[in-house]
């Protein structure tokens, strides 16, 4: 078996869910070969080769993946999958945006968001927003999977040394073309990738209140995540939103504040190493997960916790 794995990567580095998907390609066994798409990427393209167990880069190098279009790069993925037994992406905007287009050009059935591998063809994926897990088992003669990054451990990004192989393949779908992107600037951690993240939800009453979770996040180093009640009221931007519709972050400390536990948002969170609950309502069902639970106003409890830190 060979195995396909399309590489996530921004502003010239590859991003950390790039190596849990590769570790989910060690579990699946066999020779792992990660595909990097863009313009001037050889520089990902050398941190990729260092990936431990990676064999071999494949650089496909050229202006029609410059932005990552789907149109563009679903086609290149599907030529390339032809040729493999697995096609693995992770469980991103970008990964989600990618393979259901591949699946479809290739003819199968897509496994979405796996987080345990239980043989080569077999695998565990959470359904009914994590309140179940169904193991799901595929003939299909190239597997087209999207890994969730939280159910596996990161490989090592040093030690490899794959063989680098450029592609000469470009497809131009001209269906779509990139106008322009505005990015959240800010000096927290990004919030997948954060060891602490600090989440406010509808509690927070308004968005000027979250100024008290970013100055205790300052102070311990975390991100900024906000329930899906908080970003449809209009208190923090949707980037930030943890949960099912949202991100899923799996962060060794979590800190829920005013958030009340709604099962979108547990689907986003539960696998954080340590939760910790923040709300006055004794009988909120975040104090169910959570490890450490606080019944308090938020608006004396933060402050004085920002006073500790």
């Amino acid at each position: 078996m060979t195995i396909l794995v399309i590489a996530e990567h921004e502003k010239g580095a590859v991003a950390p869910a790039t190596l849990n998907t590769v570790a989910a390609a060690a579990k699946i066994g066999g020779d792992i070969h990660v595909l990097v798409a863009g313009q001037n990427v050889g520089g990902v393209a050398e941190a990729a080769a260092k990936i431990a167990g990676v064999a071999k880069v494949l650089v496909a190098d050229n202006a029609a993946y410059a932005h990552q279009l789907p149109e563009n790069v679903a086609p290149l993925v599907a030529e390339l999958g032809k040729g493999y037994s697995h096609v693995l992406a992770p469980a991103t905007s970008n990964g989600k945006n990618i393979l259901p287009r591949v699946a479809a050009l290739l003819d199968v059935d897509q496994i979405s968001e796996i987080i345990s591998v239980e043989s080569a063809d077999t695998f565990k994926r959470p359904i009914y927003a994590g309140n179940a897990i169904a193991t799901v088992q595929s003939n299909a003669a190239v597997k087209v999977i999207t890994v969730r990054s939280t159910g596996f451990d990161a490989v090592a990004a040093e030690g490899g040394s794959a063989a680098v192989e450029a592609v000469a393949a470009a497809h131009d779908a001209g269906k779509s073309a990139f106008v322009g992107e505005e990015l959240a600037k800010s000096d927290r951690p990004e919030l997948t990738a954060a060891k602490i993240v600090v989440s406010g939800g509808r509690g927070m009453q308004n968005g000027e209140n979250f100024k008290h979770l970013y100055a205790l996040a300052d102070k311990l180093g975390a991100a900024v995540g906000a329930s899906r009640a908080a970003v449809d009221a209009g208190f923090v931007p949707n980037d930030m939103q943890v949960g099912q519709t949202g991100k899923i972050v799996a962060p060794q400390l979590y800190i829920a504040v005013g958030i009340s536990g709604a099962i979108q948002h547990l689907a986003g969170m539960k696998d954080s190493k340590v939760i910790v609950a923040i709300n006055k309502d004794e009988e909120a069902p975040i104090f169910q997960v959570a490890d450490y639970g606080l019944v308090a106003d938020l608006f004396e409890a933060i402050p004085e916790l920002e006073k500790l830190v």
